[in-house]
């Protein structure tokens, strides 16, 4: 099916369930990682506050976005939490030239919730008995070989010695923001998501942070997509880039590429 006809499709799809706004003019649609939401909640209301326009964000794992732009999805800015799924999108030549930039960073966090011991205390490392510690109990993450979330921290456990004791107990969520609900509603006893999502959730407690060296760098970036590029998109990208939504970045605690 040519690309142009399955955009229009997609378009259409997404007008039939709620999306027509983002083709209205003064809406930007940002495909961003599910790991921004409580962060991007903010910046969007920032944005229509200071400009009267609005940033409509659509939230998922990073390939789950990144497959609905290769097939023409309506966004126009996209931030990923892994360079990999931009790298896929610019060799497809759906980037606008020269507009990706490394924008933010994060880390990864072992974090237990109302169905663990509330005196369970965890040290990462090799030593850690992570199987026994989960005993009947699952390990939530993002899907281990898709989502970045789930592909960090896989990566961290492979490299600490733990992934092959504990592979058969993990429990596989759509994106981060998903993993975090298992644990948050006591489903999983343990899971592993971002320190910024950790932090959006009162329900769950961080045991440690796997250390920065156990796994790639953990890196957001963002460009505007070839098809949607234009002067509103970028304002609003200039907007998302802008020391005034990096503070907002801050607060919500991630880390500041190039920093």
């Amino acid at each position: 099916m040519p690309r142009t006809l399955r955009a229009a499709l997609v378009a259409l799809s997404l007008a039939l369930f709620g999306w027509a706004p983002a083709l209205w003019a003064g809406t930007t649609t940002v495909f961003a990682a599910a790991s921004l939401k409580t962060a991007m909640d903010d910046l969007a209301a920032a944005y229509k506050a200071q400009t009267g326009n609005d940033i409509l964000a659509s939230f998922a794992g990073s390939s789950s976005l990144a497959r609905q732009i290769q097939q023409g999805a309506p966004a126009q800015i996209f931030i990923s939490a892994n360079p990999g799924w931009m790298d896929t999108l610019e060799g497809d030549g759906l980037l606008a030239e020269s507009s990706r930039t490394d924008l933010l960073l994060n880390s990864i966090v072992l974090i237990a919730g109302p169905g663990a011991a509330a005196d369970l205390s965890v040290a990462i490392s090799p030593d850690l008995d992570l199987a026994g510690t989960l005993a009947d109990g699952r390990l939530a993450m993002a899907l281990v070989d898709a989502v970045p979330a789930g592909i960090y921290g896989k990566a961290a456990l492979s490299s600490l010695g733990l992934w092959d004791s504990v592979a058969g107990k993990v429990a596989q969520a759509d994106n981060v923001r998903a993993a975090l609900r298992l644990v948050g509603a006591g489903e999983a006893p343990l899971g592993i998501v971002y320190a910024t999502d950790a932090a959006a959730d009162d329900q769950v407690r961080v045991l440690d942070t796997f250390p920065a060296d156990s796994h790639p760098a953990i890196i957001y970036p963002a460009a505007i997509l070839k098809d949607g590029d234009g002067e509103e998109t970028r304002a609003a990208f200039t907007f998302l880039t802008s020391e005034a939504s990096r503070e907002i970045f801050r607060r919500h605690g991630f880390g500041i590429a190039g920093e």
